[in-house]
């Protein structure tokens, strides 16, 4: 299984997930935007990767690339790989699929829980998830909107749709488990900018004293993964 994924900007890499792939042996490329580097032709991987980023998905004039990255999603689709999106990119995937994003009633950024829906649990990829598990978000965007043929997998009172799933093969994350703290603390560094005094943003203190919440999220990521992988295996069996 070869993965290909999509890197906005140097401080928001795959992190865990990236490991998860490494434990695996499986090939691993990418296209970072930010260097100009060229998206691969489909038959060059079977899983697409989407990173986040602190653009938004309606700069195309300061981001260019915005453009073509859309129509690589939306040609990604077609070709029925697995996708996965996370923050920008699953805000990138809602708007190929005829979404819609806007900016969110509040920001989010720091350690904050998600309520997954029990349809959500009952999935073999979601069975192992905390019904109120606390994970890591860093966004002011959401998407909504969302076609019929995307489900509502979480939500929770500061932002209602944080994760879909869109035929039973692409999934739109707005919250983040693949961090390490390496990636958190970048993001601080980066994005200090966007730490105003808000109801769900936490101080840089805060944030990186929850390593505990970091190693839980890292552990969800790679199982998440590792089920999707057994059902990517199964998908080739049809």
């Amino acid at each position: 299984m070869r993965i290909h994924y999509l890197q906005h900007v140097p401080f928001e890499n795959p992190g865990a997930i990236l490991s998860w792939a490494e434990q695996r042996k499986y090939p691993v490329t990418s296209t970072r935007f930010y260097e100009n580097q060229p998206l691969p032709d489909q038959n060059d991987f079977d899983w697409l990767i989407i990173m986040g980023g602190p653009m938004n998905i309606y700069e195309d004039k300061e981001y260019p690339w915005l453009i073509s990255e859309k129509e690589f999603i939306r040609a990604s689709i077609n070709s029925n790989k697995f996708i996965i999106g996370i923050c920008l990119g699953g805000q990138l995937i809602a708007d190929v699929i005829g979404g819609r994003v806007i900016q969110n009633e509040y920001k989010e950024i720091g350690w904050f829980p998600v309520n997954f829906t029990d349809p959500a649990l009952a999935l073999h990829q979601f069975s192992f998830m905390p019904k109120k598990p606390v994970v890591f978000q860093w966004h002011g965007d959401t998407f909504i909107d969302l076609p019929e043929e995307a489900v509502l997998l979480a939500s929770n009172e500061a932002c209602k749709n944080q994760a879909f799933i869109y035929k039973n093969r692409v999934y739109g994350f707005q919250f983040h488990m693949e961090c390490n703290m390496e990636i958190i603390s970048d993001l601080i560094e980066n994005c200090r900018n966007e730490m105003i005094p808000g109801q769900y943003i936490q101080s840089a203190g805060k944030i990186l004293a929850e390593k505990s919440y970091m190693d839980r999220n890292n552990q969800w990521i790679k199982l998440f993964l590792s089920q999707l992988s057994f059902l990517y295996d199964e998908s080739w069996l049809v």
